[in-house]
């Protein structure tokens, strides 16, 4: 059990990846035990009017803003030889799950390959006069309106201010192209620890997002209502209280370079890691004591894309689980060689939950 002290919940956000070990059946409970909360909202683009000028703002010049955008990196790497495990992530309840949507008429079958997720993308985000993204996902809501990230995706940890400015989401984001519209987010969710301390042991985040626009052309583009982002390019679930040790697909959009300067990514596609979590070692810098790992090479960028366990690659669905929070290399040899994300507990719950029942609507109607 855990016993660290947990304080209010608050919105803002933030999610890590894990390494695992064996896999654990999820379950539904019909009442998960959740942690009282004082939950409160950060509001992004709090009206119709600054959302779509937060679109206009990123598409102008064909979107050169989006194609000249930097992975953000914000120190999220532990330094330094890292032990595995000892950690304090445990379950504070029964388990449970939220279903996921999107593929209800497709018929699981065995496949030799991993498809990708359809709900995995990329935000975006400007700081400082400059800008950024990071990896996330859709996530099943009430009005299918929700992306998971983490926190420190959505909330300036460097700077102590509230939200990052003009953060929009883009599923499938590839070269500038938006193939299933820009979602731009409209309140941001997170633990009260993670808003006031800095306390990566909750860095994630819920983040409720406008319906999509699109455009046939993006030189003087006359916008269209694209509808909710769930929709679209579906949901996926998630669950909270599992045990560690299970298998999870972490996926993301790496592209830093490792210690030792190799750079191998791009970040112009998704990859993936897969594997068991296993209880992340301490990593006092970041104020984490109970996150989970998973042996993962990924780099800077995969940031806030999510950890999906018991993943169809027929249905492209599973349980979100996690988000990659830190990076970080556990034999001293230069190279990253595993990731981690908080563990989802009733608390991470009850901050879905609230952001979950929570509506957005359209910003060209």
């Amino acid at each position: 059990m855990n016993t660290r002290v947990k304080r209010f919940v608050l919105p803002l956000g933030g999610a890590v990846i894990a390494t695992g070990m064996i896999a654990a059946t999820l379950t539904t409970s019909a009442t998960a035990a959740t942690t009282a909360a004082a939950p409160a909202s950060d509001g992004l683009a709090t009206s119709k009017a600054q959302a779509l000028k937060t679109v206009k703002a990123w598409t102008a010049g064909n979107g050169k803003r989006l194609k000249a955008a930097a992975k953000f990196t914000d120190d999220a790497a532990v330094q330094g030889k890292i032990k595995l495990g000892g950690g304090d992530a445990a379950p504070d309840g029964k388990t449970g799950i939220v279903p996921p949507i999107g593929g209800e008429k497709i018929t699981p079958t065995r496949v030799k390959n991993v498809n990708l997720p359809r709900t995995i993308g990329k935000v975006f985000f400007r700081l400082d006069g400059k800008d950024y993204w990071c990896s996330a996902s859709s996530i099943q809501g009430k009005y299918r309106n929700l992306v998971a990230t983490a926190g420190h995706c959505v909330y300036d940890v460097d700077g102590n201010r509230d939200t990052l400015d003009e953060w929009v989401f883009i599923p499938g984001y590839y070269q500038g192209k938006a193939p299933w519209g820009i979602y731009v987010g409209k309140s941001a969710y997170t633990h009260y620890d993670f808003a006031n301390y800095e306390d990566f042991d909750s860095d994630y985040a819920f983040v409720t997002v406008y319906n999509g626009v699109t455009a046939a052309s993006w030189n003087s583009p006359k916008w269209v209502d694209a509808g909710r982002l769930g929709d679209n390019v579906g949901g996926q679930g998630f669950s909270w209280n599992q045990k560690i040790g299970q298998l999870v697909y972490a996926f993301g959009y790496p592209a830093g370079p490792h210690p030792d300067g190799d750079k191998p990514y791009t970040g112009l596609t998704p990859k993936y890691c897969y594997g068991k979590t296993v209880a992340a070692g301490a990593a006092s810098a970041f104020k984490a004591e109970a996150q989970i790992a998973i042996k993962c090479s990924m780099t800077a960028g995969a940031s806030g894309g999510p950890w999906i366990a018991q993943y169809s690659s027929t249905k492209r669905l599973g349980y979100v689980n996690g988000v990659t929070s830190l990076v970080g290399d556990s034999d001293g040899n230069q190279r990253y060689d595993f990731a981690t994300s908080p563990y989802f507990d009733s608390e991470t719950y009850s901050i879905y939950s609230l952001a979950s029942n929570l509506w957005s609507g359209s910003i060209t109607k």
